[in-house]
């Protein structure tokens, strides 16, 4: 396989047409690109197509945790808590660069969610069901203890807290690297390209009519099975086959805030009550404090999300109630991301009761689709829905190897030995001109895909970036299928979520530089500039 690049398109859509292929994954977020990794890594012959950019769905607007579930001990969701819980370690190991272990302060307060003691029985039944290693095995504290770690929480009715282990991850680059590994391993993929209508031999699906959505060109890619992997899109798929049982989506949304770590200073991470009995998190990362997730029923169009005021005001009032020292507005919030979590519709129940579970299920034409679960769960959910379709197929393949499957950028020999490739990355980025820091975000960002980023560090004629955002403009360009500016400062940086100043300072220069690059007409460059302008003005701005 060449580069996966976006200026192979053409020819990969001219290729894609030409070939028959075991299976079409329709969805480019985290599920779909677990499915082409597994299929892949067992000699299918995949392909994959995405209507947006990868990750652009529910796989970025997450609230970035590959976490087991502690809350659904509440509703007795045993097996999923021990599933959830044993699949973190894995997805740690396989891209350590990319998820993080993250201890986590659960505060308890007088009547408040959890006491001391369904705090300590929780979270030693979660360490317990998780498998959780001996060195990320919860601890309680106590009142001052908790004061200690987390000064600003409130102190009225604080009993203590109990200290345990999340992990935490960029979900869009996670999406990205697993999906690098697809193709690796000979899976074809392409981002902004929609699946139009399906072909049909005998009542039976055996291809999709597909639009690039870039060109407008319009493509056949036959295949024998094909999986809906489209998230919070499914049932507009399923509706492209002419079919919706009574199984079908109810979307859920989510919002999260982001602070300046000078306005909100939290060094710990805190999982905490609501005034309404919820719990949400407050997560510092790069500088940054960031806050949620609210959970509401969500009926419009999911690529037309936006953060409201009563979005706002909600995520406020729940730092003002456990944080009373911290004094937030409004004007206080730097960025923000909504996303929607596409659920299975459960008569009755609320958004918060409704159960993350993923199911699969297959229509009369042979589609099978994917739907619930969740972020920490995806290598198992494909895992299935591969078993599946290698039964359906009939077809001798090797077994699923995914459980120690190093993905993209995640060889650096375990995470046991992460922070000396760190430090030596870090080091080697002074050769480059670059400062032992910028070596070391660079390395922690690309894995051992770094020393293709800094390659590109002596092709810096003609560029007015920074070096280092030049080095990582190209590689996005070249190796990550980055088409759209926002492709770049949204999901393969995350620039626009914890870093706005530098998107403010660099985008125009950004901006030229892929001009010149795909060589845009003025129609295109201005296009793409709004693009970025309204994505910039969607997370800043609150209706």
């Amino acid at each position: 396989m060449g580069d996966f690049s976006a200026f192979s398109r053409e020819q990969l859509l001219q290729l894609m047409g030409n070939k028959e292929y075991d299976l079409l994954v329709i969805g480019g977020g985290i599920t779909g690109a677990g499915i082409a990794l597994d299929a892949a890594s067992r000699g299918l012959k995949v392909a994959l197509v995405e209507m947006q950019d990868f990750a652009a769905g529910t796989s970025s607007r997450s609230t970035k945790l590959i976490h087991g579930g502690l809350r659904y001990l509440k509703q007795f969701e045993i097996k999923e808590v021990a599933d959830l819980g044993k699949e973190r370690a894995i997805v740690y190991e396989n891209g350590p660069h990319v998820t993080t272990p993250e201890w986590m302060i659960l505060p308890f307060h007088k009547g408040g969610t959890f006491g001391k003691f369904t705090t300590a029985i929780g979270l030693t039944m979660y360490d317990y069901l998780a498998g959780v290693k001996k060195t990320e095995r919860k601890t309680m504290l106590t009142r001052e203890e908790t004061l200690e770690k987390v000064p600003y929480i409130k102190e009225d009715g604080l009993l203590g807290s109990g200290f345990y282990v999340e992990y935490r991850t960029d979900d869009a680059r996670l999406t990205i690297e697993v999906m690098k590994s697809a193709h690796e391993r000979g899976a074809h993929i392409m981002n902004y390209v929609k699946a139009d209508s399906f072909i049909y031999e005998q009542g039976i699906i055996v291809g999709v009519n597909i639009v690039d959505m870039l060109s407008n060109s319009h493509h056949v890619i036959r295949a024998r099975k094909v999986v809906n992997a489209a998230g919070p899109w499914v049932d507009e798929v399923r509706k492209k086959e002419g079919t919706i049982e009574e199984k079908h989506l109810k979307l859920s949304k989510g919002i999260h805030l982001v602070f300046d770590r000078k306005t909100f200073p939290l060094s710990q991470s805190v999982y905490f009550d609501t005034p309404d009995g919820r719990m949400v998190f407050a997560i510092p990362r790069e500088g940054k404090t960031y806050v949620g997730t609210t959970d509401t029923f969500y009926d419009g169009d999911p690529s037309e999300l936006h953060v409201t005021r009563e979005d706002c005001t909600y995520i406020l009032n729940a730092i003002h109630y456990m944080f009373p020292a911290i004094k937030l507005t409004d004007t206080d919030i730097e960025s923000s991301w909504a996303g929607v979590r596409p659920l299975i519709h459960e008569e009755g129940k609320g958004p918060s009761e409704v159960s993350r579970k993923d199911e699969i299920w297959e229509s009369d034409t042979g589609l099978i689709t994917i739907a619930g679960g969740k972020l920490t769960g995806y290598r198992k959910m494909a895992e299935k829905v591969v078993n599946l379709l290698v039964h359906q197929l009939g077809k001798a393949t090797s077994p699923c190897i995914t459980k120690t499957l190093r993905i993209s950028g995640g060889d650096v020999g375990g995470s046991a030995q992460l922070d000396s490739f760190l430090e030596e990355k870090a080091q080697e980025a002074e050769s480059f001109g670059l400062t032992q820091e910028d070596g070391y975000k660079l390395a922690k960002l690309y894995g051992t895909n770094v020393d293709k980023v800094l390659s590109y560090l002596t092709n810096k004629e003609g560029s007015n970036l920074p070096p280092s955002l030049h080095a990582q403009l190209l590689y996005s360009i070249h190796h990550e299928m980055v088409v759209k500016p926002t492709d770049f400062i949204l999901r393969r940086t995350g620039y626009l979520l914890f870093d706005m100043r530098k998107v403010e300072q660099w985008k125009h220069k950004i901006i030229e530089e892929m001009a010149t690059i795909f060589n845009w007409t003025d129609e295109e460059k201005s296009h793409y500039v709004e693009d970025l302008n309204e994505e910039i003005a969607r997370a800043t701005t609150f209706k």
